[in-house]
């Protein structure tokens, strides 16, 4: 495809190019916060383009390191804002492709400790995967009589608003032991919020358990390839006729990079025009992989390329 064998040249198109970039792609790869909506509002014109798309054949999925929602959650909320014919199959969260990993790949004989919210656990629950149970934080539990199920053979770290100190060192018990799985569902350090406020996001946390227990974690979220290998286990996606469009250099567009995709930022969200140029005229070869190919306003930019 266009772009993707090259350079990435971080070209800002517009029109008949935008046409010419769509029609070599057979599959479409969205992420959603920043490039489908933002907040409670749908990007201006997305309901619109994905509707489009659809019609001219393309096949589209969604990418999201959001981890917050199970998949049935994310229909809800497309149909919500106005899109009219997104199914749950199209839908690849961090949640649901860590309960993929487990099951699937890892094929874990025993329990989950989660640090996470109620999506990944529905996500674990839903694909048969056992979850330890949290454990008392009474007046009497601390660091030094944790209970400490033997049952667990891996640790899964997603966004946890209600993450704690006991949460940490329960984790960290866990992972003494070499066996145990060590896994995170995304790595985003952080997440805009309204008023220009930000939270810390999964890979926050992530950092504080690598740090305690001396270990790497596995990612499976973007930039990971297995977000798109889950896809292409049940699509059959040719890497070489997909495009990544996103608003992250380092998750979406690195992602796509990763996985041999052509990428497109849309600067409806977090990362600029600036960094993608200041990463454009670095010397490290890993920096230069998170430079799109492509870039756009906004996805409404595909209506008049769609539409003709």
């Amino acid at each position: 495809m266009a772009g993707a064998a090259g350079g990435r040249g971080c070209r800002m198109i517009r029109g008949a190019q935008i046409r010419d970039v769509l029609d070599a792609a057979h599959n479409v790869l969205f992420d959603c916060d920043g490039v489908i909506w933002n907040g409670e509002a749908a990007v201006a014109g997305a309901p619109e383009v994905v509707r489009l798309l659809k019609r001219r054949g393309k096949r589209v999925f969604f990418v999201t390191n959001n981890c917050t929602r199970p998949r049935e959650n994310y229909v809800q909320k497309f149909s919500r804002l106005g899109f009219t014919d997104v199914a749950e199959e199209e839908i690849f969260s961090s949640a649901y492709c860590s309960a993929a990993y487990l099951r699937d790949v890892a094929k874990v004989q025993g329990k989950v400790f989660v640090i996470g919210c109620p999506g990944v656990l529905k996500e674990l629950q839903d694909a048969g995967v056992p979850v330890a149970e949290q454990g008392d934080e009474g007046p009497d539990v601390s660091v030094y009589n944790l209970p400490l199920d033997p049952d667990v053979k891996a640790v899964l770290v997603g966004y946890d608003e209600r993450f704690t100190f006991m949460k940490l060192a329960t984790a960290c018990g866990y992972l003494r032991d070499a066996e145990c799985l060590f896994l995170a569902t995304d790595p985003d350090p952080w997440h805009p919020l309204r008023g220009g406020r930000i939270t810390p996001g999964s890979g926050s946390l992530t950092a504080a358990l690598e740090t305690a227990s001396s270990r790497k974690a596995t990612v499976i979220g973007k930039p990971s390839r297995f977000m798109f290998e889950c896809i292409s286990s049940q699509f059959d996606l040719d890497p070489a006729r997909s495009l990544m469009v996103g608003d992250r250099l380092e998750t979406d567009v690195l992602f796509g990079a990763n996985c041999g995709l052509a990428t497109m930022l849309t600067l409806t969200g977090v990362s600029t025009l600036e960094d993608a140029h200041e990463l454009q005229q670095s010397e490290s070869p890993e920096k230069k992989d998170c430079v799109p190919d492509y870039v756009v306003e906004s996805i409404a930019d595909f209506l008049q390329a769609l539409e003709e």
